[in-house]
């Protein structure tokens, strides 16, 4: 995942008011045109009118790119989308309030941005009634809870592992290692909003690489820790054993990342809107689908964990959607279907992942699952992710 750098939005009334949606219908009317290409980022319009704003992206260069709806300060992040292909368009929709933002696309989703240009919006504030500001209140302090508790869950989680890793444990450590990231992935879009910490705690080798920037985290300790597979996997380089004054370094720096990780979500001044927990879970199925994620075994290069990961991810956006479940059922009857079609799509995802093992007694070694599997796991991937794409439009939506 790329590193972020984004301000909460504070106020209950803010939180249903601005939000995105990703995977939105290609064939949206309306639709503000965006072409990304190696150096540029040429927006149709410089200006739309308060509501929901569509953004529909293609690529046109020839390297996997993202776009983004930034805030006036130019850090804030209103609305992205990630992971487009060269040739392919996503859309981005976005419930926008009357103001100044930027537009900018990032071709290879590292470093600087190219193309940024203003944007306006404007027209009438969007307003929301007392009643949908109070469920909004519920749904947000829910989904804070549990923000809190699983990064707690994974401080403790991933000190144990850290010991073991360091005394030289290296069986335990294994065994350790996938366990100790699952509160890390089932909250990750949350994580990632805090500057250099995502990077840190979770970039993979080529990541860390490409941004010029140390290779720490769980995956430096993956490395290590499947020596053969590294080797494997850069035949071209002299990859060696970490010493032990340098397992006791990297451990104690991912200690510390997920302490201060920690320490930022239990912070006083922590805030997330209605549109984090929605754009959250769609964010967590995007990871799995990602070039670099679950679903091509890309995460977990060394120790082939990836389904520990992929299934974390699955419930992470479960949790998401059923903390906004009354806001979207009360938004019609076509909300209400798309409700029930979640919670069978959801119901299906976390089946058929169970037919490869549990946390308890393990999960296959994702590189025993050949290439007919994993299209099957994509197929239903893309079957939870069409419908839960349209959940921020739904729950941020007028009631019908």
């Amino acid at each position: 995942m790329n590193p972020r750098s984004i301000l909460a939005i504070a106020g209950v009334a803010a939180l249903a008011l601005s939000g995105c949606v990703k995977n939105a219908d290609p064939n949206a009317t309306n639709a503000i045109n965006v072409s990304s290409t190696v150096d540029d980022c040429e927006v149709s319009a410089t200006s739309a009118t308060s509501g929901n704003v569509t953004f529909a992206v293609k690529n046109d260069g020839k390297k996997v790119t993202e776009f983004y709806l930034l805030a006036e300060d130019g850090l804030s992040i209103i609305g992205e989308v990630e992971n487009i292909a060269p040739g392919t368009s996503r859309n981005l929709t976005v419930q926008a309030q009357p103001g100044s933002y930027f537009t900018e696309c990032k071709p290879s989703m590292v470093g600087e941005g190219v193309g940024r240009k203003t944007f306006e919006v404007t027209g009438k504030q969007v307003e929301v009634d007392a009643n949908e500001q109070e469920a909004t209140a519920a749904a947000v302090a829910a989904y804070t809870a549990y923000t809190k508790d699983q990064v707690g869950r994974l401080v403790t989680e991933v000190e144990k592992f850290v010991a073991a890793y360091q005394s030289g444990d290296d069986d335990l450590a294994r065994k350790l290692f996938p366990l100790a990231r699952t509160s890390y992935e089932r909250i990750e879009p949350t994580a990632s909003q805090f500057g250099d910490l995502d990077p840190k705690i979770d970039y993979r080798k080529p990541g860390a690489e490409a941004e010029g920037i140390e290779f720490t985290g769980f995956h430096r300790l993956e490395m290590d820790l499947w020596l053969k597979e590294a080797r494997k996997n850069y035949p071209d380089e002299k990859i060696t054993a970490l010493t032990k004054a340098e397992r006791t370094k990297y451990g104690n720096q991912l200690v510390a990342d997920v302490k201060a990780l920690n320490e930022k979500v239990t912070a006083n001044d922590f805030v997330l809107t209605l549109a984090d927990i929605t754009n959250g879970a769609i964010g967590l199925l995007d990871e799995v689908a990602a070039p670099d994620g679950k679903l091509p075994g890309e995460e977990d290069e060394f120790s082939h964990t990836d389904l520990y990961d992929f299934y974390a991810n699955v419930e992470g956006a479960r949790v998401a959607f059923e903390s906004v479940r009354s806001i979207a059922n009360s938004k019609g009857e076509a909300a209400k279907e798309l409700v029930g079609d979640l919670d069978e799509q959801f119901a299906a995802m976390l089946a058929l992942l169970s037919t490869y093992g549990n946390y308890k007694d393990g999960f296959v070694s994702y590189d025993t699952v050949n290439q007919q599997k994993r299209n099957e796991l994509g197929a239903q991937l893309n079957a939870l992710s069409e419908p839960l794409s349209q959940l921020t439009d739904t729950v941020l939506s007028a009631n019908k």
